[in-house]
């Protein structure tokens, strides 16, 4: 299963693409895409709307996956921000015809590590050991769209598991 999942932001979105056969999980690609901080804001949402049209059209993954949107006190007009920059994405996977699916960060973080409240550096390691990696994707929101693909490649290789047993 081809499984992109992306971390949605306004000036850096990241994205990592893997495949997942039974319990290999394999790099396929992944990277950044950007949007100009010297533009509006539609024009910023475009260009992150453009560019996950065309990821998805490169790569052709069965799934995309995203982190549920959660705002900090102290942060609150950084989650509005990711709030536009996912609303985009959510919009270019619906006009790909691509599956798509959400997860909140602590689930996220207990499925790679198996503590929802890991660290960043807690997640690199991991992520970083689990694609068999010598050095950590660079920069940080790779490695989160990294380990949102690979929990889902978990959760989907469990249930697949667990109707087996059936």
């Amino acid at each position: 299963m081809r499984i992109l999942g992306i971390d949605p932001g306004l000036g850096i979105t990241g994205y990592g693409l893997i495949d997942s056969c039974g319990n290999n999980v394999r790099l396929m690609e992944a990277g950044i895409i950007r949007s100009n901080a010297k533009d509006k804001m539609e024009k910023r949402l475009a260009s992150i709307y453009k560019k996950v049209i065309s990821l998805i059209k490169d790569t052709d993954p069965e799934a995309v996956i995203l982190e549920e949107l959660y705002s900090h006190y102290k942060h609150p007009k950084t989650s509005i921000l990711m709030g536009h920059a996912r609303g985009a994405i959510c919009l270019a996977v619906e006009h790909q015809n691509v599956s798509l699916v959400n997860y909140p960060t602590t689930k996220i973080k207990k499925a790679i590590t198996g503590h929802g409240r890991a660290s960043k550096e807690q997640m690199q390691r991991t992520v970083t050991s689990l694609l068999g990696l010598k050095k950590p994707p660079e920069p940080v929101d790779v490695t989160d769209a990294l380990a949102l693909a690979i929990t889902h490649a978990n959760i989907w290789r469990h249930r697949n598991d667990l109707q087996d047993f059936r």
